[in-house]
Formats: C-alpha cells, structure tokens, sequence
C-alpha cells in the first residue's frame, strides 16, 4: 500500500471510496465542494495496487481575530469497508499531518472519534481555548499543534469552509 497525492484522473475514484464509507453522499459531495473553492488542500490516496482503498482530505480553516495563524482541518477521512481496520486510516492521518506540516500548518482540528485521534497526539482543543463553530462535544473536537506552541497566546471560535455547511 502507497500513500500519495490524488490525482485528477482519480476523482470518481475517490468518490466511490467515501460513498462506500459513509451512510449519505454529503461527505462525498464536501470532498468534491472542497476541491473546487479551498487552499491550500491537501488531498491523499491510499493505493493498493490498482485500487484507491482509502482518501483523506485537509482544508484550511479559519481562528476567529487569528487570521495569521495557519490551522488545517481533516476530514473527511475514508476507507472503504472491507479495508477498515488495517491501519490504512493511520498510514493516511500520520501521512497527511506530515504534509500539513511541511506546507506550513501551525496546527490541524479534527470532529471525530474521541478514542480514535489521541493516538496522533490530537487533545481536546478546548485546552488550548479554541472551540468550534458547530456543536459538538468538547471530546471529539481536538487539535494537534504540528509545530509545538503554534497556538500559545490565541484562543476562540475556529471556522470551516462555507462548504461544510451543507453536511
């Protein structure tokens, strides 16, 4: 297994991985949103021979009065069913904050499974006074500082792209 960019000739691929993942199509259709309106975006594959397994995708969000502070947010994150449970989630986050972090990113959010994210070192971010625009509870949303400090001296609301609005 290979993880890597997408490519373009890839994107029906990679739909089918996140509408064989996910119970509806708003995920798939956030994946297609976000590919046309964010950047930066980061956008990786895991490849398994010929076979995209699994698709992962960062999106710049935004620090309410901390607009200097460059945060990236993951998710969607997704592997298609019989491949769950392989580490071909792991191999894409670990892969993907590396990326982050090379393009710049201070620090990346994620809304997801409380027990999943701490093992990447994400912690509730309400430790570091930020919450998050929607309502969700403070255990699944966490962030991970890639560069160590990148939040010391900013707190508030952090924001998505307009297009995580429609799921």
């Amino acid at each position: 297994m290979r993880i890597r960019s997408e490519e373009l000739a890839e994107l029906s691929a990679i739909r089918t991985v996140n509408l064989a993942a996910f119970e509806t199509v708003a995920e798939a259709d956030l994946v297609d949103a976000l590919r046309g309106q964010a950047t930066p975006l980061i956008s990786l594959v895991a490849e398994d021979g010929a076979a995209i397994v699994g698709h992962i995708l960062f999106s710049p969000v935004m620090l309410d009065r901390h607009p200097d502070v460059q945060i990236m947010g993951l998710g969607p994150m997704a592997v298609v069913p019989p491949r769950q449970r392989q580490g071909i989630g792991s191999a894409l986050v670990r892969e993907g904050l590396d990326t982050c972090e090379s393009v710049g990113a201070g620090a990346v959010v994620v809304v997801g499974h409380a027990t999943y994210y701490p093992r990447f070192g994400f912690a509730p971010a309400s430790r570091f006074g930020l919450s998050c625009q929607y309502a969700v509870p403070d255990d699944v949303f966490m962030v991970v500082e890639l560069d160590p400090g990148a939040l010391k001296g900013v707190a508030g609301t952090v924001r998505y792209h307009p297009a995580f609005d429609t799921v």
